[in-house]
């Protein structure tokens, strides 16, 4: 944990006595922190065109050899450091260095590279240019990606991107950036912070972390949020407004970043990090109290994860196993399909760490776009293009088509089982039928793991299934007879009722899951699953409101999976209230016809 304020040398932190200003980000990790700031710039590399080489193929082909020995090194070197961070951001930061060095390997950049040395003759800075900016546009976001899935689009296009530009610097002998010369207790302020740099930042050194550049959930901002630096990334024109000593207050929980403050906006502000330092340790006692109403009734707070770097942060929080594994980033569109074994690993580790809580994991759900282009590729996608992906073969009716890449999938999570505790969920659900056909396909790798000799647990893992569209909902009851839990994914479940694009409207008034009709479906999906004994969980982001949470308890639920980051707050919601309360609210709120009347009335339970 480092300490909120740190003062460099010299420094009294007294307002600068210019014109205040205020910048607006993205918050990444929280903290508030007053410092000087200290400007990183980094070398630009020169513009690469694709030019023919003046030298031989040979030797191009040497040049680009000696480059991707070189930048192994400096991964190495990398790793190296990462004993002096704190847990969680040595386990984040080597799991990256480690897909860099596979993508280093005898990969599908490399090879492509050099066969355009081969082919065309260009230089080797020109065959990296061009083959890292063809993958890197294969695995970002495609046209029609559910919303869900863009964000770790993004991070596999930034792995390419990163990969490149540090062959492209060895190659050009154009210097990497260092951060040992900031002074201790500055703000570390950047066009851009790198995931690789996360492993020259020293979190007892920098007191937080600014840059023009990056998102929320980028593998850099998930490096910091593990190194517990208060950060705000996406900040436009930030170096245009600070310079080199500049004072500013960095809010990492609301992305501003105060330039020039003036005297009582730091008094705000150090009145901000006593509150905060109040408040962690008041989260660091919350972690270990139970998750239970005031009334006495066990509610249970799982995590949603969507790559296993997430894992420390579900630790560190409190989480009690995991309500959804999304796999999809397995599935890297610019390589091979992951076969058993791949998978095997990958599933194991991560139910091993788990250490005996339940590990819920959701089987690959590509659909619209995503996905499409790969099984092309393969010369197994009989689909035309179609014109509203979200309405079209996607999730389970994709697996469905093409068992193959279910039944590889399903072996492995069988297998992984044996490791600890594991649910495996369906994504996309429409029809009792399409869940019939996956259980029969599901005992069918049973019995042929059983053959091979495989060990299995005497009962299979249970299989679940995903309420996400309005005939999932409706027709639950039948459901639950073929399924052993049921998952209430609100996000889609709300866009499909209220026909409203929640990737473009995400904010507005049209979309929002406290809607009369998205409720009821939610109620009658819990109804059947409670009367036929089966477990029901929220894993939509509505699980993730400490204000809808005790609607949804009033409802009868009494399992719900977030962003590890969300489980203080929805613990310490829990932790205040009482069943009679909340029943009482949810008895009004179903009553309740008109959206806007029914979020006010949420809202305003707990305030």
């Amino acid at each position: 944990m480092i300490k909120r304020l740190r003062r460099p040398a010299g420094s009294t932190l007294l307002p600068d006595g210019l014109p205040m200003i205020s910048l607006q980000g993205l918050g990444i990790s929280p903290g508030v922190v007053i410092a000087r700031a200290s400007l990183a710039h980094e070398r630009p590399l020169p513009h690469i065109e694709p030019t023919p080489t003046q030298r031989t193929v040979e030797a191009e082909r040497e040049r680009l050899d000696q480059a991707i020995t070189l930048t192994l090194k400096q991964l190495r070197k990398l790793r190296s450091k990462l004993d002096a961070l704190p847990e969680e951001g040595r386990i984040e930061i080597d799991a990256l260095l480690s897909v860099y060095e596979r993508m280093l390997s005898h990969s599908r950049l490399v090879r492509a590279a050099h066969r355009r040395l081969t082919e065309d003759g260009l230089t080797a800075e020109s065959a990296v240019q061009l083959e890292s900016d063809v993958l890197a546009a294969q695995a970002g976001p495609q046209p029609g990606m559910p919303e869900e899935e863009i964000e770790g689009a993004r991070r596999r296009e930034g792995e390419f991107r990163e990969v490149a530009r540090r062959l492209l610097r060895n190659l050009t002998g154009v210097s990497f950036r260092a951060f040992s010369d900031i002074p201790g207790g500055s703000a570390l302020l950047a066009e851009q912070i790198r995931p690789a740099d996360a492993a020259v930042i020293d979190p007892n050194r920098i007191a937080a972390v600014v840059s023009e550049g990056g998102g929320v959930t980028d593998h850099t901002a998930i490096m910091l949020r593990a190194l517990n630096v208060p950060a705000v990334l996406a900040v436009p024109d930030l170096l245009t407004h600070v310079s080199d000593g500049s004072l500013v207050i960095v809010d990492g929980s609301t992305g501003r970043v105060t330039v020039h403050p003036d005297s009582a906006t730091l008094a705000s502000a150090r009145e901000a990090m006593a509150e905060e330092a109040r408040e962690r340790k008041g989260i660091g006692r919350l972690r270990r109290l139970p998750s239970r109403l005031l009334s006495g009734e066990d509610i249970e707070l799982l995590a949603n994860v969507e790559i296993p770097n997430e894992l420390p942060l579900l630790h560190r929080n409190g989480a009690t196993g995991i309500g959804l594994l999304r796999t999809e980033f397995l599935f890297d569109e610019s390589a091979p399909l992951p076969d058993e074994d791949g998978q095997y690993a990958v599933y194991a580790r991560i139910v091993t760490e788990m250490a005996g809580m339940n590990t819920t994991i959701r089987v690959l759900d590509w659909g619209g776009e995503k996905g499409l282009a790969r099984l092309r590729q393969l010369g197994i996608d009989d689909h035309q293009e179609e014109e509203n992906p979200a309405l079209g073969v996607r999730g389970l009716r994709l697996l469905l088509r093409h068992p193959e890449i279910l039944e590889t999938q399903l072996c492995a999570l069988l297998r992984a089982s044996l490791d600890g505790p594991v649910r495996i969920l369906l994504p996309m659900v429409s029809s009792v039928n399409e869940v019939i056909a996956t259980r029969q396909i599901f005992e069918r790798c049973a019995r042929r793991l059983r053959r091979r000799g495989v060990r299995l647990p005497a009962e299979l893992p249970p299989l679940g299934v995903m309420i996400e569209t309005p005939a999932a909902a409706l027709t639950a009851g039948a459901l639950v007879m073929q399924a052993d839990f049921l998952a209430l994914g609100t996000n889609d479940l709300t866009m499909y009722t209220l026909a409203v694009d929640r990737a473009a409207s995400m904010g507005s008034a049209l979309y929002t899951t406290l809607h009369p009709a998205v409720l009821r479906l939610l109620r009658f999906s819990v109804d059947e699953g409670l009367r036929a004994r089966r477990s029901v969980c929220v894993c939509g982001e509505i699980a993730a409101d400490p204000h809808a949470v005790p609607l949804l308890i009033g409802m009868g639920l009494r399992s719900f999976s977030m962003s590890a980051a969300s489980l203080p707050q929805v613990k310490r919601m829990v932790r205040s209230l009482t069943i009679e309360a909340c029943d009482d609210l949810y008895r009004r709120a179903i009553l309740t016809e008109d959206p806007v009347q029914l979020h006010e009335m949420v809202s305003q339970f707990a305030a």
